[in-house]
């Protein structure tokens, strides 16, 4: 049996006479979908395998099928003859086109027997000459198969040899993603010795105990973390062979690895007597090695010769690359992507500064794996599009960083000194960085998004436009929105009695789903409103790439800003960041900033129209109504039958409009300043580098309690209390309290899962559920909703859509939120905000 290696992907092509065994090896090896048969697109495009007219046709598509496949990093296998240079060379073309390894699977069979086999085949009766002729092409260019361009070629010679292959498919050489750490990613140490010791050091390595001479050094972490280099670990730096001593043992080893940088390539060109000119940088790394034996300058060579690309890791969500890598190049391989990882995009030219012009392909990166590169020196380190530079310029006087993954920490040593002067200063670099960018086309058309609790939500084509319609023209800074949150479903309608809502079948809902710990919390009649707050201006342009000077936003739940006064949204986030500050979560959450869910009340601050054009003229029309229908009856006095009874129905409308404008004013007070306001927050929903839907809500109301304590005038505790929805006790005084709050005015209260996200018997349990009073009631369904008909009426109400979307949105914010938090590209972030915000659009009964 002969066992070959081929990588898992990679474009096969298939070399061999007609009837030579390609597609009866082909079916064997791989998949139905990985072939890509020529006969079968001639068929396609000629209902005729064998019509030789339509072979250019057929192999247009046999290109298109295989770039499509090569496109996603599929394994694709051409089954044709190839016999001629010329058709290798155009799928050579295609697979280096999409960075993909191409292997020639050869099938040198005697042509004699490629004949006798074509005798019993319909349409393959075309005599000796042709499977000859073939035979004869392929064995001229059998000695120069691997010069044509590929990576591998894997000769078969007899039936008996392609009988008896077997294929293993392996992991591409750049493809280490079963390799999910924990890592240390250090930046361009361009031989700084004592900074890259003191960098292990503070990062917790065991550093061996120097000692002079050849032998490798190494380091190893207690936890088993594992140091990557970006590459360039010498010239600039005094200490060129004690970096290369310490990377080597590392790697040798395993608690290391390094990837090439372009730095390591001219020095490995010296190595092999490839390179007459060396730059002055490099020129002190020759000078050292110069000094040492030949033994370790070929162990130099070997190592570097060895390092790859690029490393594809945990699970595909990393990518260490010394210059970047676009996405399509990711766990792939070829001359050109080598080129790409170890120079970057460049265009051949220099800059005014001697330097490479650079294309900014970190300004189009939108992929899911973060890049963590170097090359191009700059005073900090700064996420961008799910990408970071951590070259920092330790040569340069800068600083060494190193980023740990998958915690996203970034630790730092100042260099001891500058070795090197920089063509330009790295303040210049930094400047440089690509922005966030949003692109209209990429959030357009029909959407599927995926969430980390397994759901996946279609969004459709005219609902994504409606939502980057109304997000483009009305909605705030979109590097500001991060987060919109999910509708609130309504609780089970009360089955009979006075109520329309009432918190037993709420409660019930939860106890069937199998989550008994509750929590109740009052409901604010305001405006929800999503605050982000920041410790100040300085800390806001460092997260959130802002240059407008605002420490923070206020935003309604569509995304639009709250405040047309943007003088008074400053005063608010500045009394909030103060209050953040003298509660003291700046240094215990260690953050610079935070995301709050709130209601900012009175109601009438954001719903001043709706208060003024619709609820206030129902309220003085069925005032006025019930009150001339209750006169006239009473001038009307006994003279006619059944007056009594309307004239107590009109007593009931009067008292009945009263009560609806009573409980409009409840929520409605004048706002001229600040001081008029409240804010009310409920849910403590991010910081960096966490989302806290893992804190249950007892956290939330305890951490909210001591912010609103640092401003108790503009801030308002809410009342809440822990139950269980099994415990008769619990649910009585449950229901005393909600009736106590909402007879005294209030609006009413959330129930919750003790856990802030709770799994019920079929997936994701309701997040909340409301469970709004009478009075407030009456503002949404009308002043006579308590009317027994009207009860009953209203009672078949369908919940059903509305319960789905709450869900959907739930799972769609925070999927966005946690990805902004993981420093995912922006637009990564945005898709999931207009997810929510296109859910909106859905015909749901408002009054839900």
């Amino acid at each position: 049996m002969t066992r070959i290696g081929i990588p898992d992907f990679s474009l096969v092509v298939l070399v061999g006479a007609t009837g030579a065994g390609k597609s009866t090896l082909a079916r064997r090896h791989f998949r139905e979908t990985e072939i890509v048969s020529s006969d079968a697109c001639r068929a396609v495009v000629a209902d005729d395998e064998t019509d030789q007219n339509a072979t250019a046709d057929a192999f247009d598509l046999v290109h298109h099928i295989a770039g499509l496949r090569l496109k996603t990093r599929r394994l694709t296998v051409i089954d044709s003859t190839a016999a001629r240079k010329e058709d290798r060379a155009g799928l050579i073309r295609l697979g280096r086109h999409w960075h993909a390894p191409v292997v020639a699977l050869v099938l040198d069979i005697d042509p004699a027997l490629c004949h006798d086999r074509n005798k019993d085949r319909a349409n393959r009766r075309f005599g000796d000459a042709v499977p000859r002729g073939q035979s004869q092409s392929i064995r001229r260019d059998l000695r120069s198969l691997k010069k044509e361009g590929f990576s591998a070629v894997h000769i078969l010679r007899t039936p008996d040899d392609a009988d008896g292959l077997a294929i293993v498919r392996e992991p591409l050489w750049t493809d280490r993603r079963t390799d999910t750490g924990p890592f240390d990613v250090i930046g361009d140490v361009h031989g700084c010795f004592d900074e890259l010791t003191a960098l292990l050091e503070t990062l917790g390595y065991d550093v061996d105990p120097y000692r002079p001479g050849e032998a490798p050094l190494s380091a190893r972490h207690p936890q088993g973390r594992k140091a990557i280099f970006v590459g360039d670990l010498c010239d600039r730096g005094p200490r060129h062979v004690d970096v290369l001593r310490l990377a080597m043992g590392m790697a040798a080893e395993g608690t290391g690895d390094a990837v090439i940088g372009n730095h390591d390539f001219k020095l490995l060109r010296w190595l092999g007597g490839r390179k007459r000119t060396v730059s002055p940088g490099l020129a002190l790394t020759v000078a050292d090695l110069e000094r040492t034996s030949q033994g370790f300058r070929d162990r130099v060579r070997a190592f570097i010769d060895g390092r790859l690309s690029h490393l594809w890791l945990d699970g595909g969500r990393l990518v260490v690359a010394h210059a970047g890598l676009k996405e399509e190049m990711h766990g792939r391989g070829s001359p050109a992507l080598r080129q790409f990882a170890m120079f970057g995009d460049t265009t051949g030219e220099s800059d005014e500064d001697g330097l490479p012009v650079r294309l900014d392909w970190v300004r189009d990166y939108r992929g899911t794996a973060a890049v963590i590169y170097g090359h191009t020196p700059a005073l900090a380190a700064d996420w961008v599009n799910g990408t970071i530079c951590i070259d920092t310029g330790c040569a340069f006087g800068g600083k060494l960083t190193a980023l740990r993954w998958p915690e996203k920490d970034l630790v730092s040593v100042p260099a001891l000194q500058e070795y090197a002067k920089p063509a330009r200063p790295l303040a210049v670099s930094s400047e440089r960085r690509a922005p966030d960018l949003l692109f209209f086309d990429e959030l357009l058309g029909k959407r599927r998004i995926e969430t980390r609790w397994k759901s996946t939500t279609v969004i459709p084509e005219a609902n994504a436009a409606a939502a980057l319609e109304v997000l483009s023209r009305f909605g705030i800074d979109p590097r500001w929105l991060i987060y919109l949150p999910p509708t609130m479903a309504p609780c089970p309608t009360a089955p009979a009695g006075p109520w329309l809502e009432h918190p037993d079948p709420a409660l019930d809902y939860y106890q069937k789903q199998g989550i008994e710990q509750i929590v109740a919390q009052e409901k604010h009649m305001g405006s929800r409103g999503l605050v982000v707050v920041c410790r100040d201006a300085g800390a806001a342009a460092q997260r959130f790439g802002v240059e407008d000077g605002k420490a923070g936003v206020v935003y309604t739940r569509t995304g639009r800003p709250f405040f047309k006064d943007e003088v008074l949204e400053a005063a608010l986030i500045a009394r909030v960041a103060q209050a953040v500050e003298a509660a003291g979560l700046w240094a215990t959450l260690e953050t610079d900033w935070l995301l709050l869910d709130a209601e900012l009340m009175p109601w009438s601050a954001k719903a001043q129209d709706l208060l003024r054009r619709q609820y206030a003229p129902a309220a003085v029309a069925a005032q006025a109504s019930a009150a001339a229908l209750a006169e006239a009856v009473a001038q009307a006095g006994s003279s006619i039958d059944g007056l009594a009874d309307l004239g107590a129905r009109a007593a009931d409308r009067l008292d009945n409009a009263h009560r609806f404008e009573t409980a409009i004013r409840a929520y409605c007070w004048e706002t001229a300043g600040l001081e008029a306001f409240k804010l009310a927050p409920f849910h403590l929903l991010a910081a960096e580098g966490r989302v806290f839907d893992d804190r249950p809500h007892s956290w939330h109301m305890g951490t909210l309690a001591t912010l609103c304590g640092g401003d108790p005038i503009l801030l308002l505790a809410t009342a809440w209390r822990a139950l269980s929805s099994a415990d008769a006790g619990d649910r009585q005084a449950l229901v005393a309290w909600w009736t106590g709050h909402t007879e005294g005015g209030g609006e009413g209260m959330v129930l919750k899962p003790a856990a802030f996200v709770a799994r019920g018997r079929r997936g994701l349990a309701q997040p909340a559920m409301k469970v709004r009073g009478p009075d407030y009631l009456r503002i949404i369904y009308g002043p006579d909703y308590t009317v027994p008909a009207t009860l009953e009426r209203l009672r078949p109400r369908g919940l059903e859509r509305k319960w789905s979307l709450a869900i959907r949105e739930f799972s769609l914010g925070f999927e966005g939120l946690h990805r902004f938090v993981e420093r995912a590209p922006l637009a990564a972030v945005h898709e999931c905000a207009l997810g929510v915000l296109a859910l909106e659009s859905e015909p749901i009964d408002p009054r839900l």
